[in-house]
């Protein structure tokens, strides 16, 4: 069984013809579908200020949350083409997204261009301590031999933490309460505090509360052992506007790629138990392209749908 962690891509919107070479000539806006404080915002400031400092054009943070990354993400997509709008993002908005709701403002296989995949962060798949249980398998086992007994929470209907608990429902072939809560941090305290019993969260949510012993990490989301939690067992975009000249793309990867080496960068990145990708277009398409394929029988066999 594997969990897909948290992927951040770098989006552009479709762009008219210009020089790759003279990217930026104007003021970049950077827009994330999230607000103030959440991960791709994050990641987004990290960029942005790399950027600004190297190429002297400013870059601006224009912060876009609602319906589930929808908003921002649509923003990317009917933006004027002429790369001065690029988008932060993660997998929701651009793959699950698609087999949630009915229908969506953009479409994105066709009005976003995808850039690279900037980081990948891993969720941790944590329970209640006074579960009394040391792995996986002894997590599914008590699902059998207790079914509808337990409840777990996650960060909304639909998300990745939601999906993945589903998964594990799936796998026990029994059913567990979903109790849906408005941020990882408020559903880390109801774990905690025993109303609910398991959770799949953003690692950097749990792993504070894992070592003071209120909760214990069963697993993480990456197909490998994170690097920042070798001990564990296993179980984030950029993009912008679609038809975006080839040149242009590549110029925006290449310096964002360069950014994510840099050192300062990398180390503020591992502070939030995040692990930088830079990987190409084709690449990242794919990755959507499997998250799909990954969370579409998932989602079909729970019934989930946000409208």
């Amino acid at each position: 069984m594997r969990f897909a962690p948290l992927l951040l891509p770098l989006l552009l919107a479709m762009a008219w013809p210009a020089a790759a070479q003279d990217w930026p000539a104007k003021p970049v806006r950077i827009v994330v579908p999230f607000g103030a404080g959440s991960t791709p915002d994050v990641v987004a400031r990290l960029i942005a200020d790399h950027l600004q400092a190297k190429l002297g054009q400013p870059f601006i943070i224009d912060n876009k949350p609602g319906a589930s990354g929808n908003i921002g993400t649509d923003a990317v997509a009917k933006a004027a083409p002429d790369g001065a709008t690029i988008g932060i993002s993660i997998g929701g908005p651009l793959a699950i997204n698609t087999l949630l709701f009915s229908k969506l403002p953009y479409d994105p296989r066709t009005d976003i261009a995808p850039i690279t995949q900037l980081v990948t962060q891993p969720s941790a798949l944590a329970v209640n301590t006074g579960l009394k249980i040391n792995s996986v398998s002894e997590l599914v086992a008590l699902l059998k031999r207790e079914p509808g007994r337990y409840n777990f929470g996650s960060i909304g209907n639909g998300s990745l933490s939601h999906l993945a608990m589903e998964a594990i429902a799936l796998k026990s072939g029994t059913q567990i309460v979903h109790v849906a809560y408005p941020s990882s941090p408020a559903a880390m305290t109801a774990i905690m505090r025993g109303d609910v019993q398991m959770g799949c969260l953003p690692a950097i949510a749990v792993t504070p509360h894992a070592a003071a012993g209120a909760v214990k990490i069963l697993a993480v989301s990456t197909a490998k052992r994170s690097p920042y939690l070798p001990a564990v067992p296993t179980l984030k975009d950029m993009i912008a506007p679609a038809h975006t000249p080839e040149a242009i793309i590549a110029k925006i990867r290449h310096e964002v790629v360069e950014a994510l080496q840099t050192g300062a960068v990398r180390d503020k990145l591992a502070a939030q138990l995040m692990e930088p990708i830079g990987n190409s277009p084709a690449e990242f398409r794919a990755r959507i392209d499997g998250e799909i394929a990954r969370w579409a029988p998932v989602i079909e066999a729970a019934g989930i749908k946000v409208n």
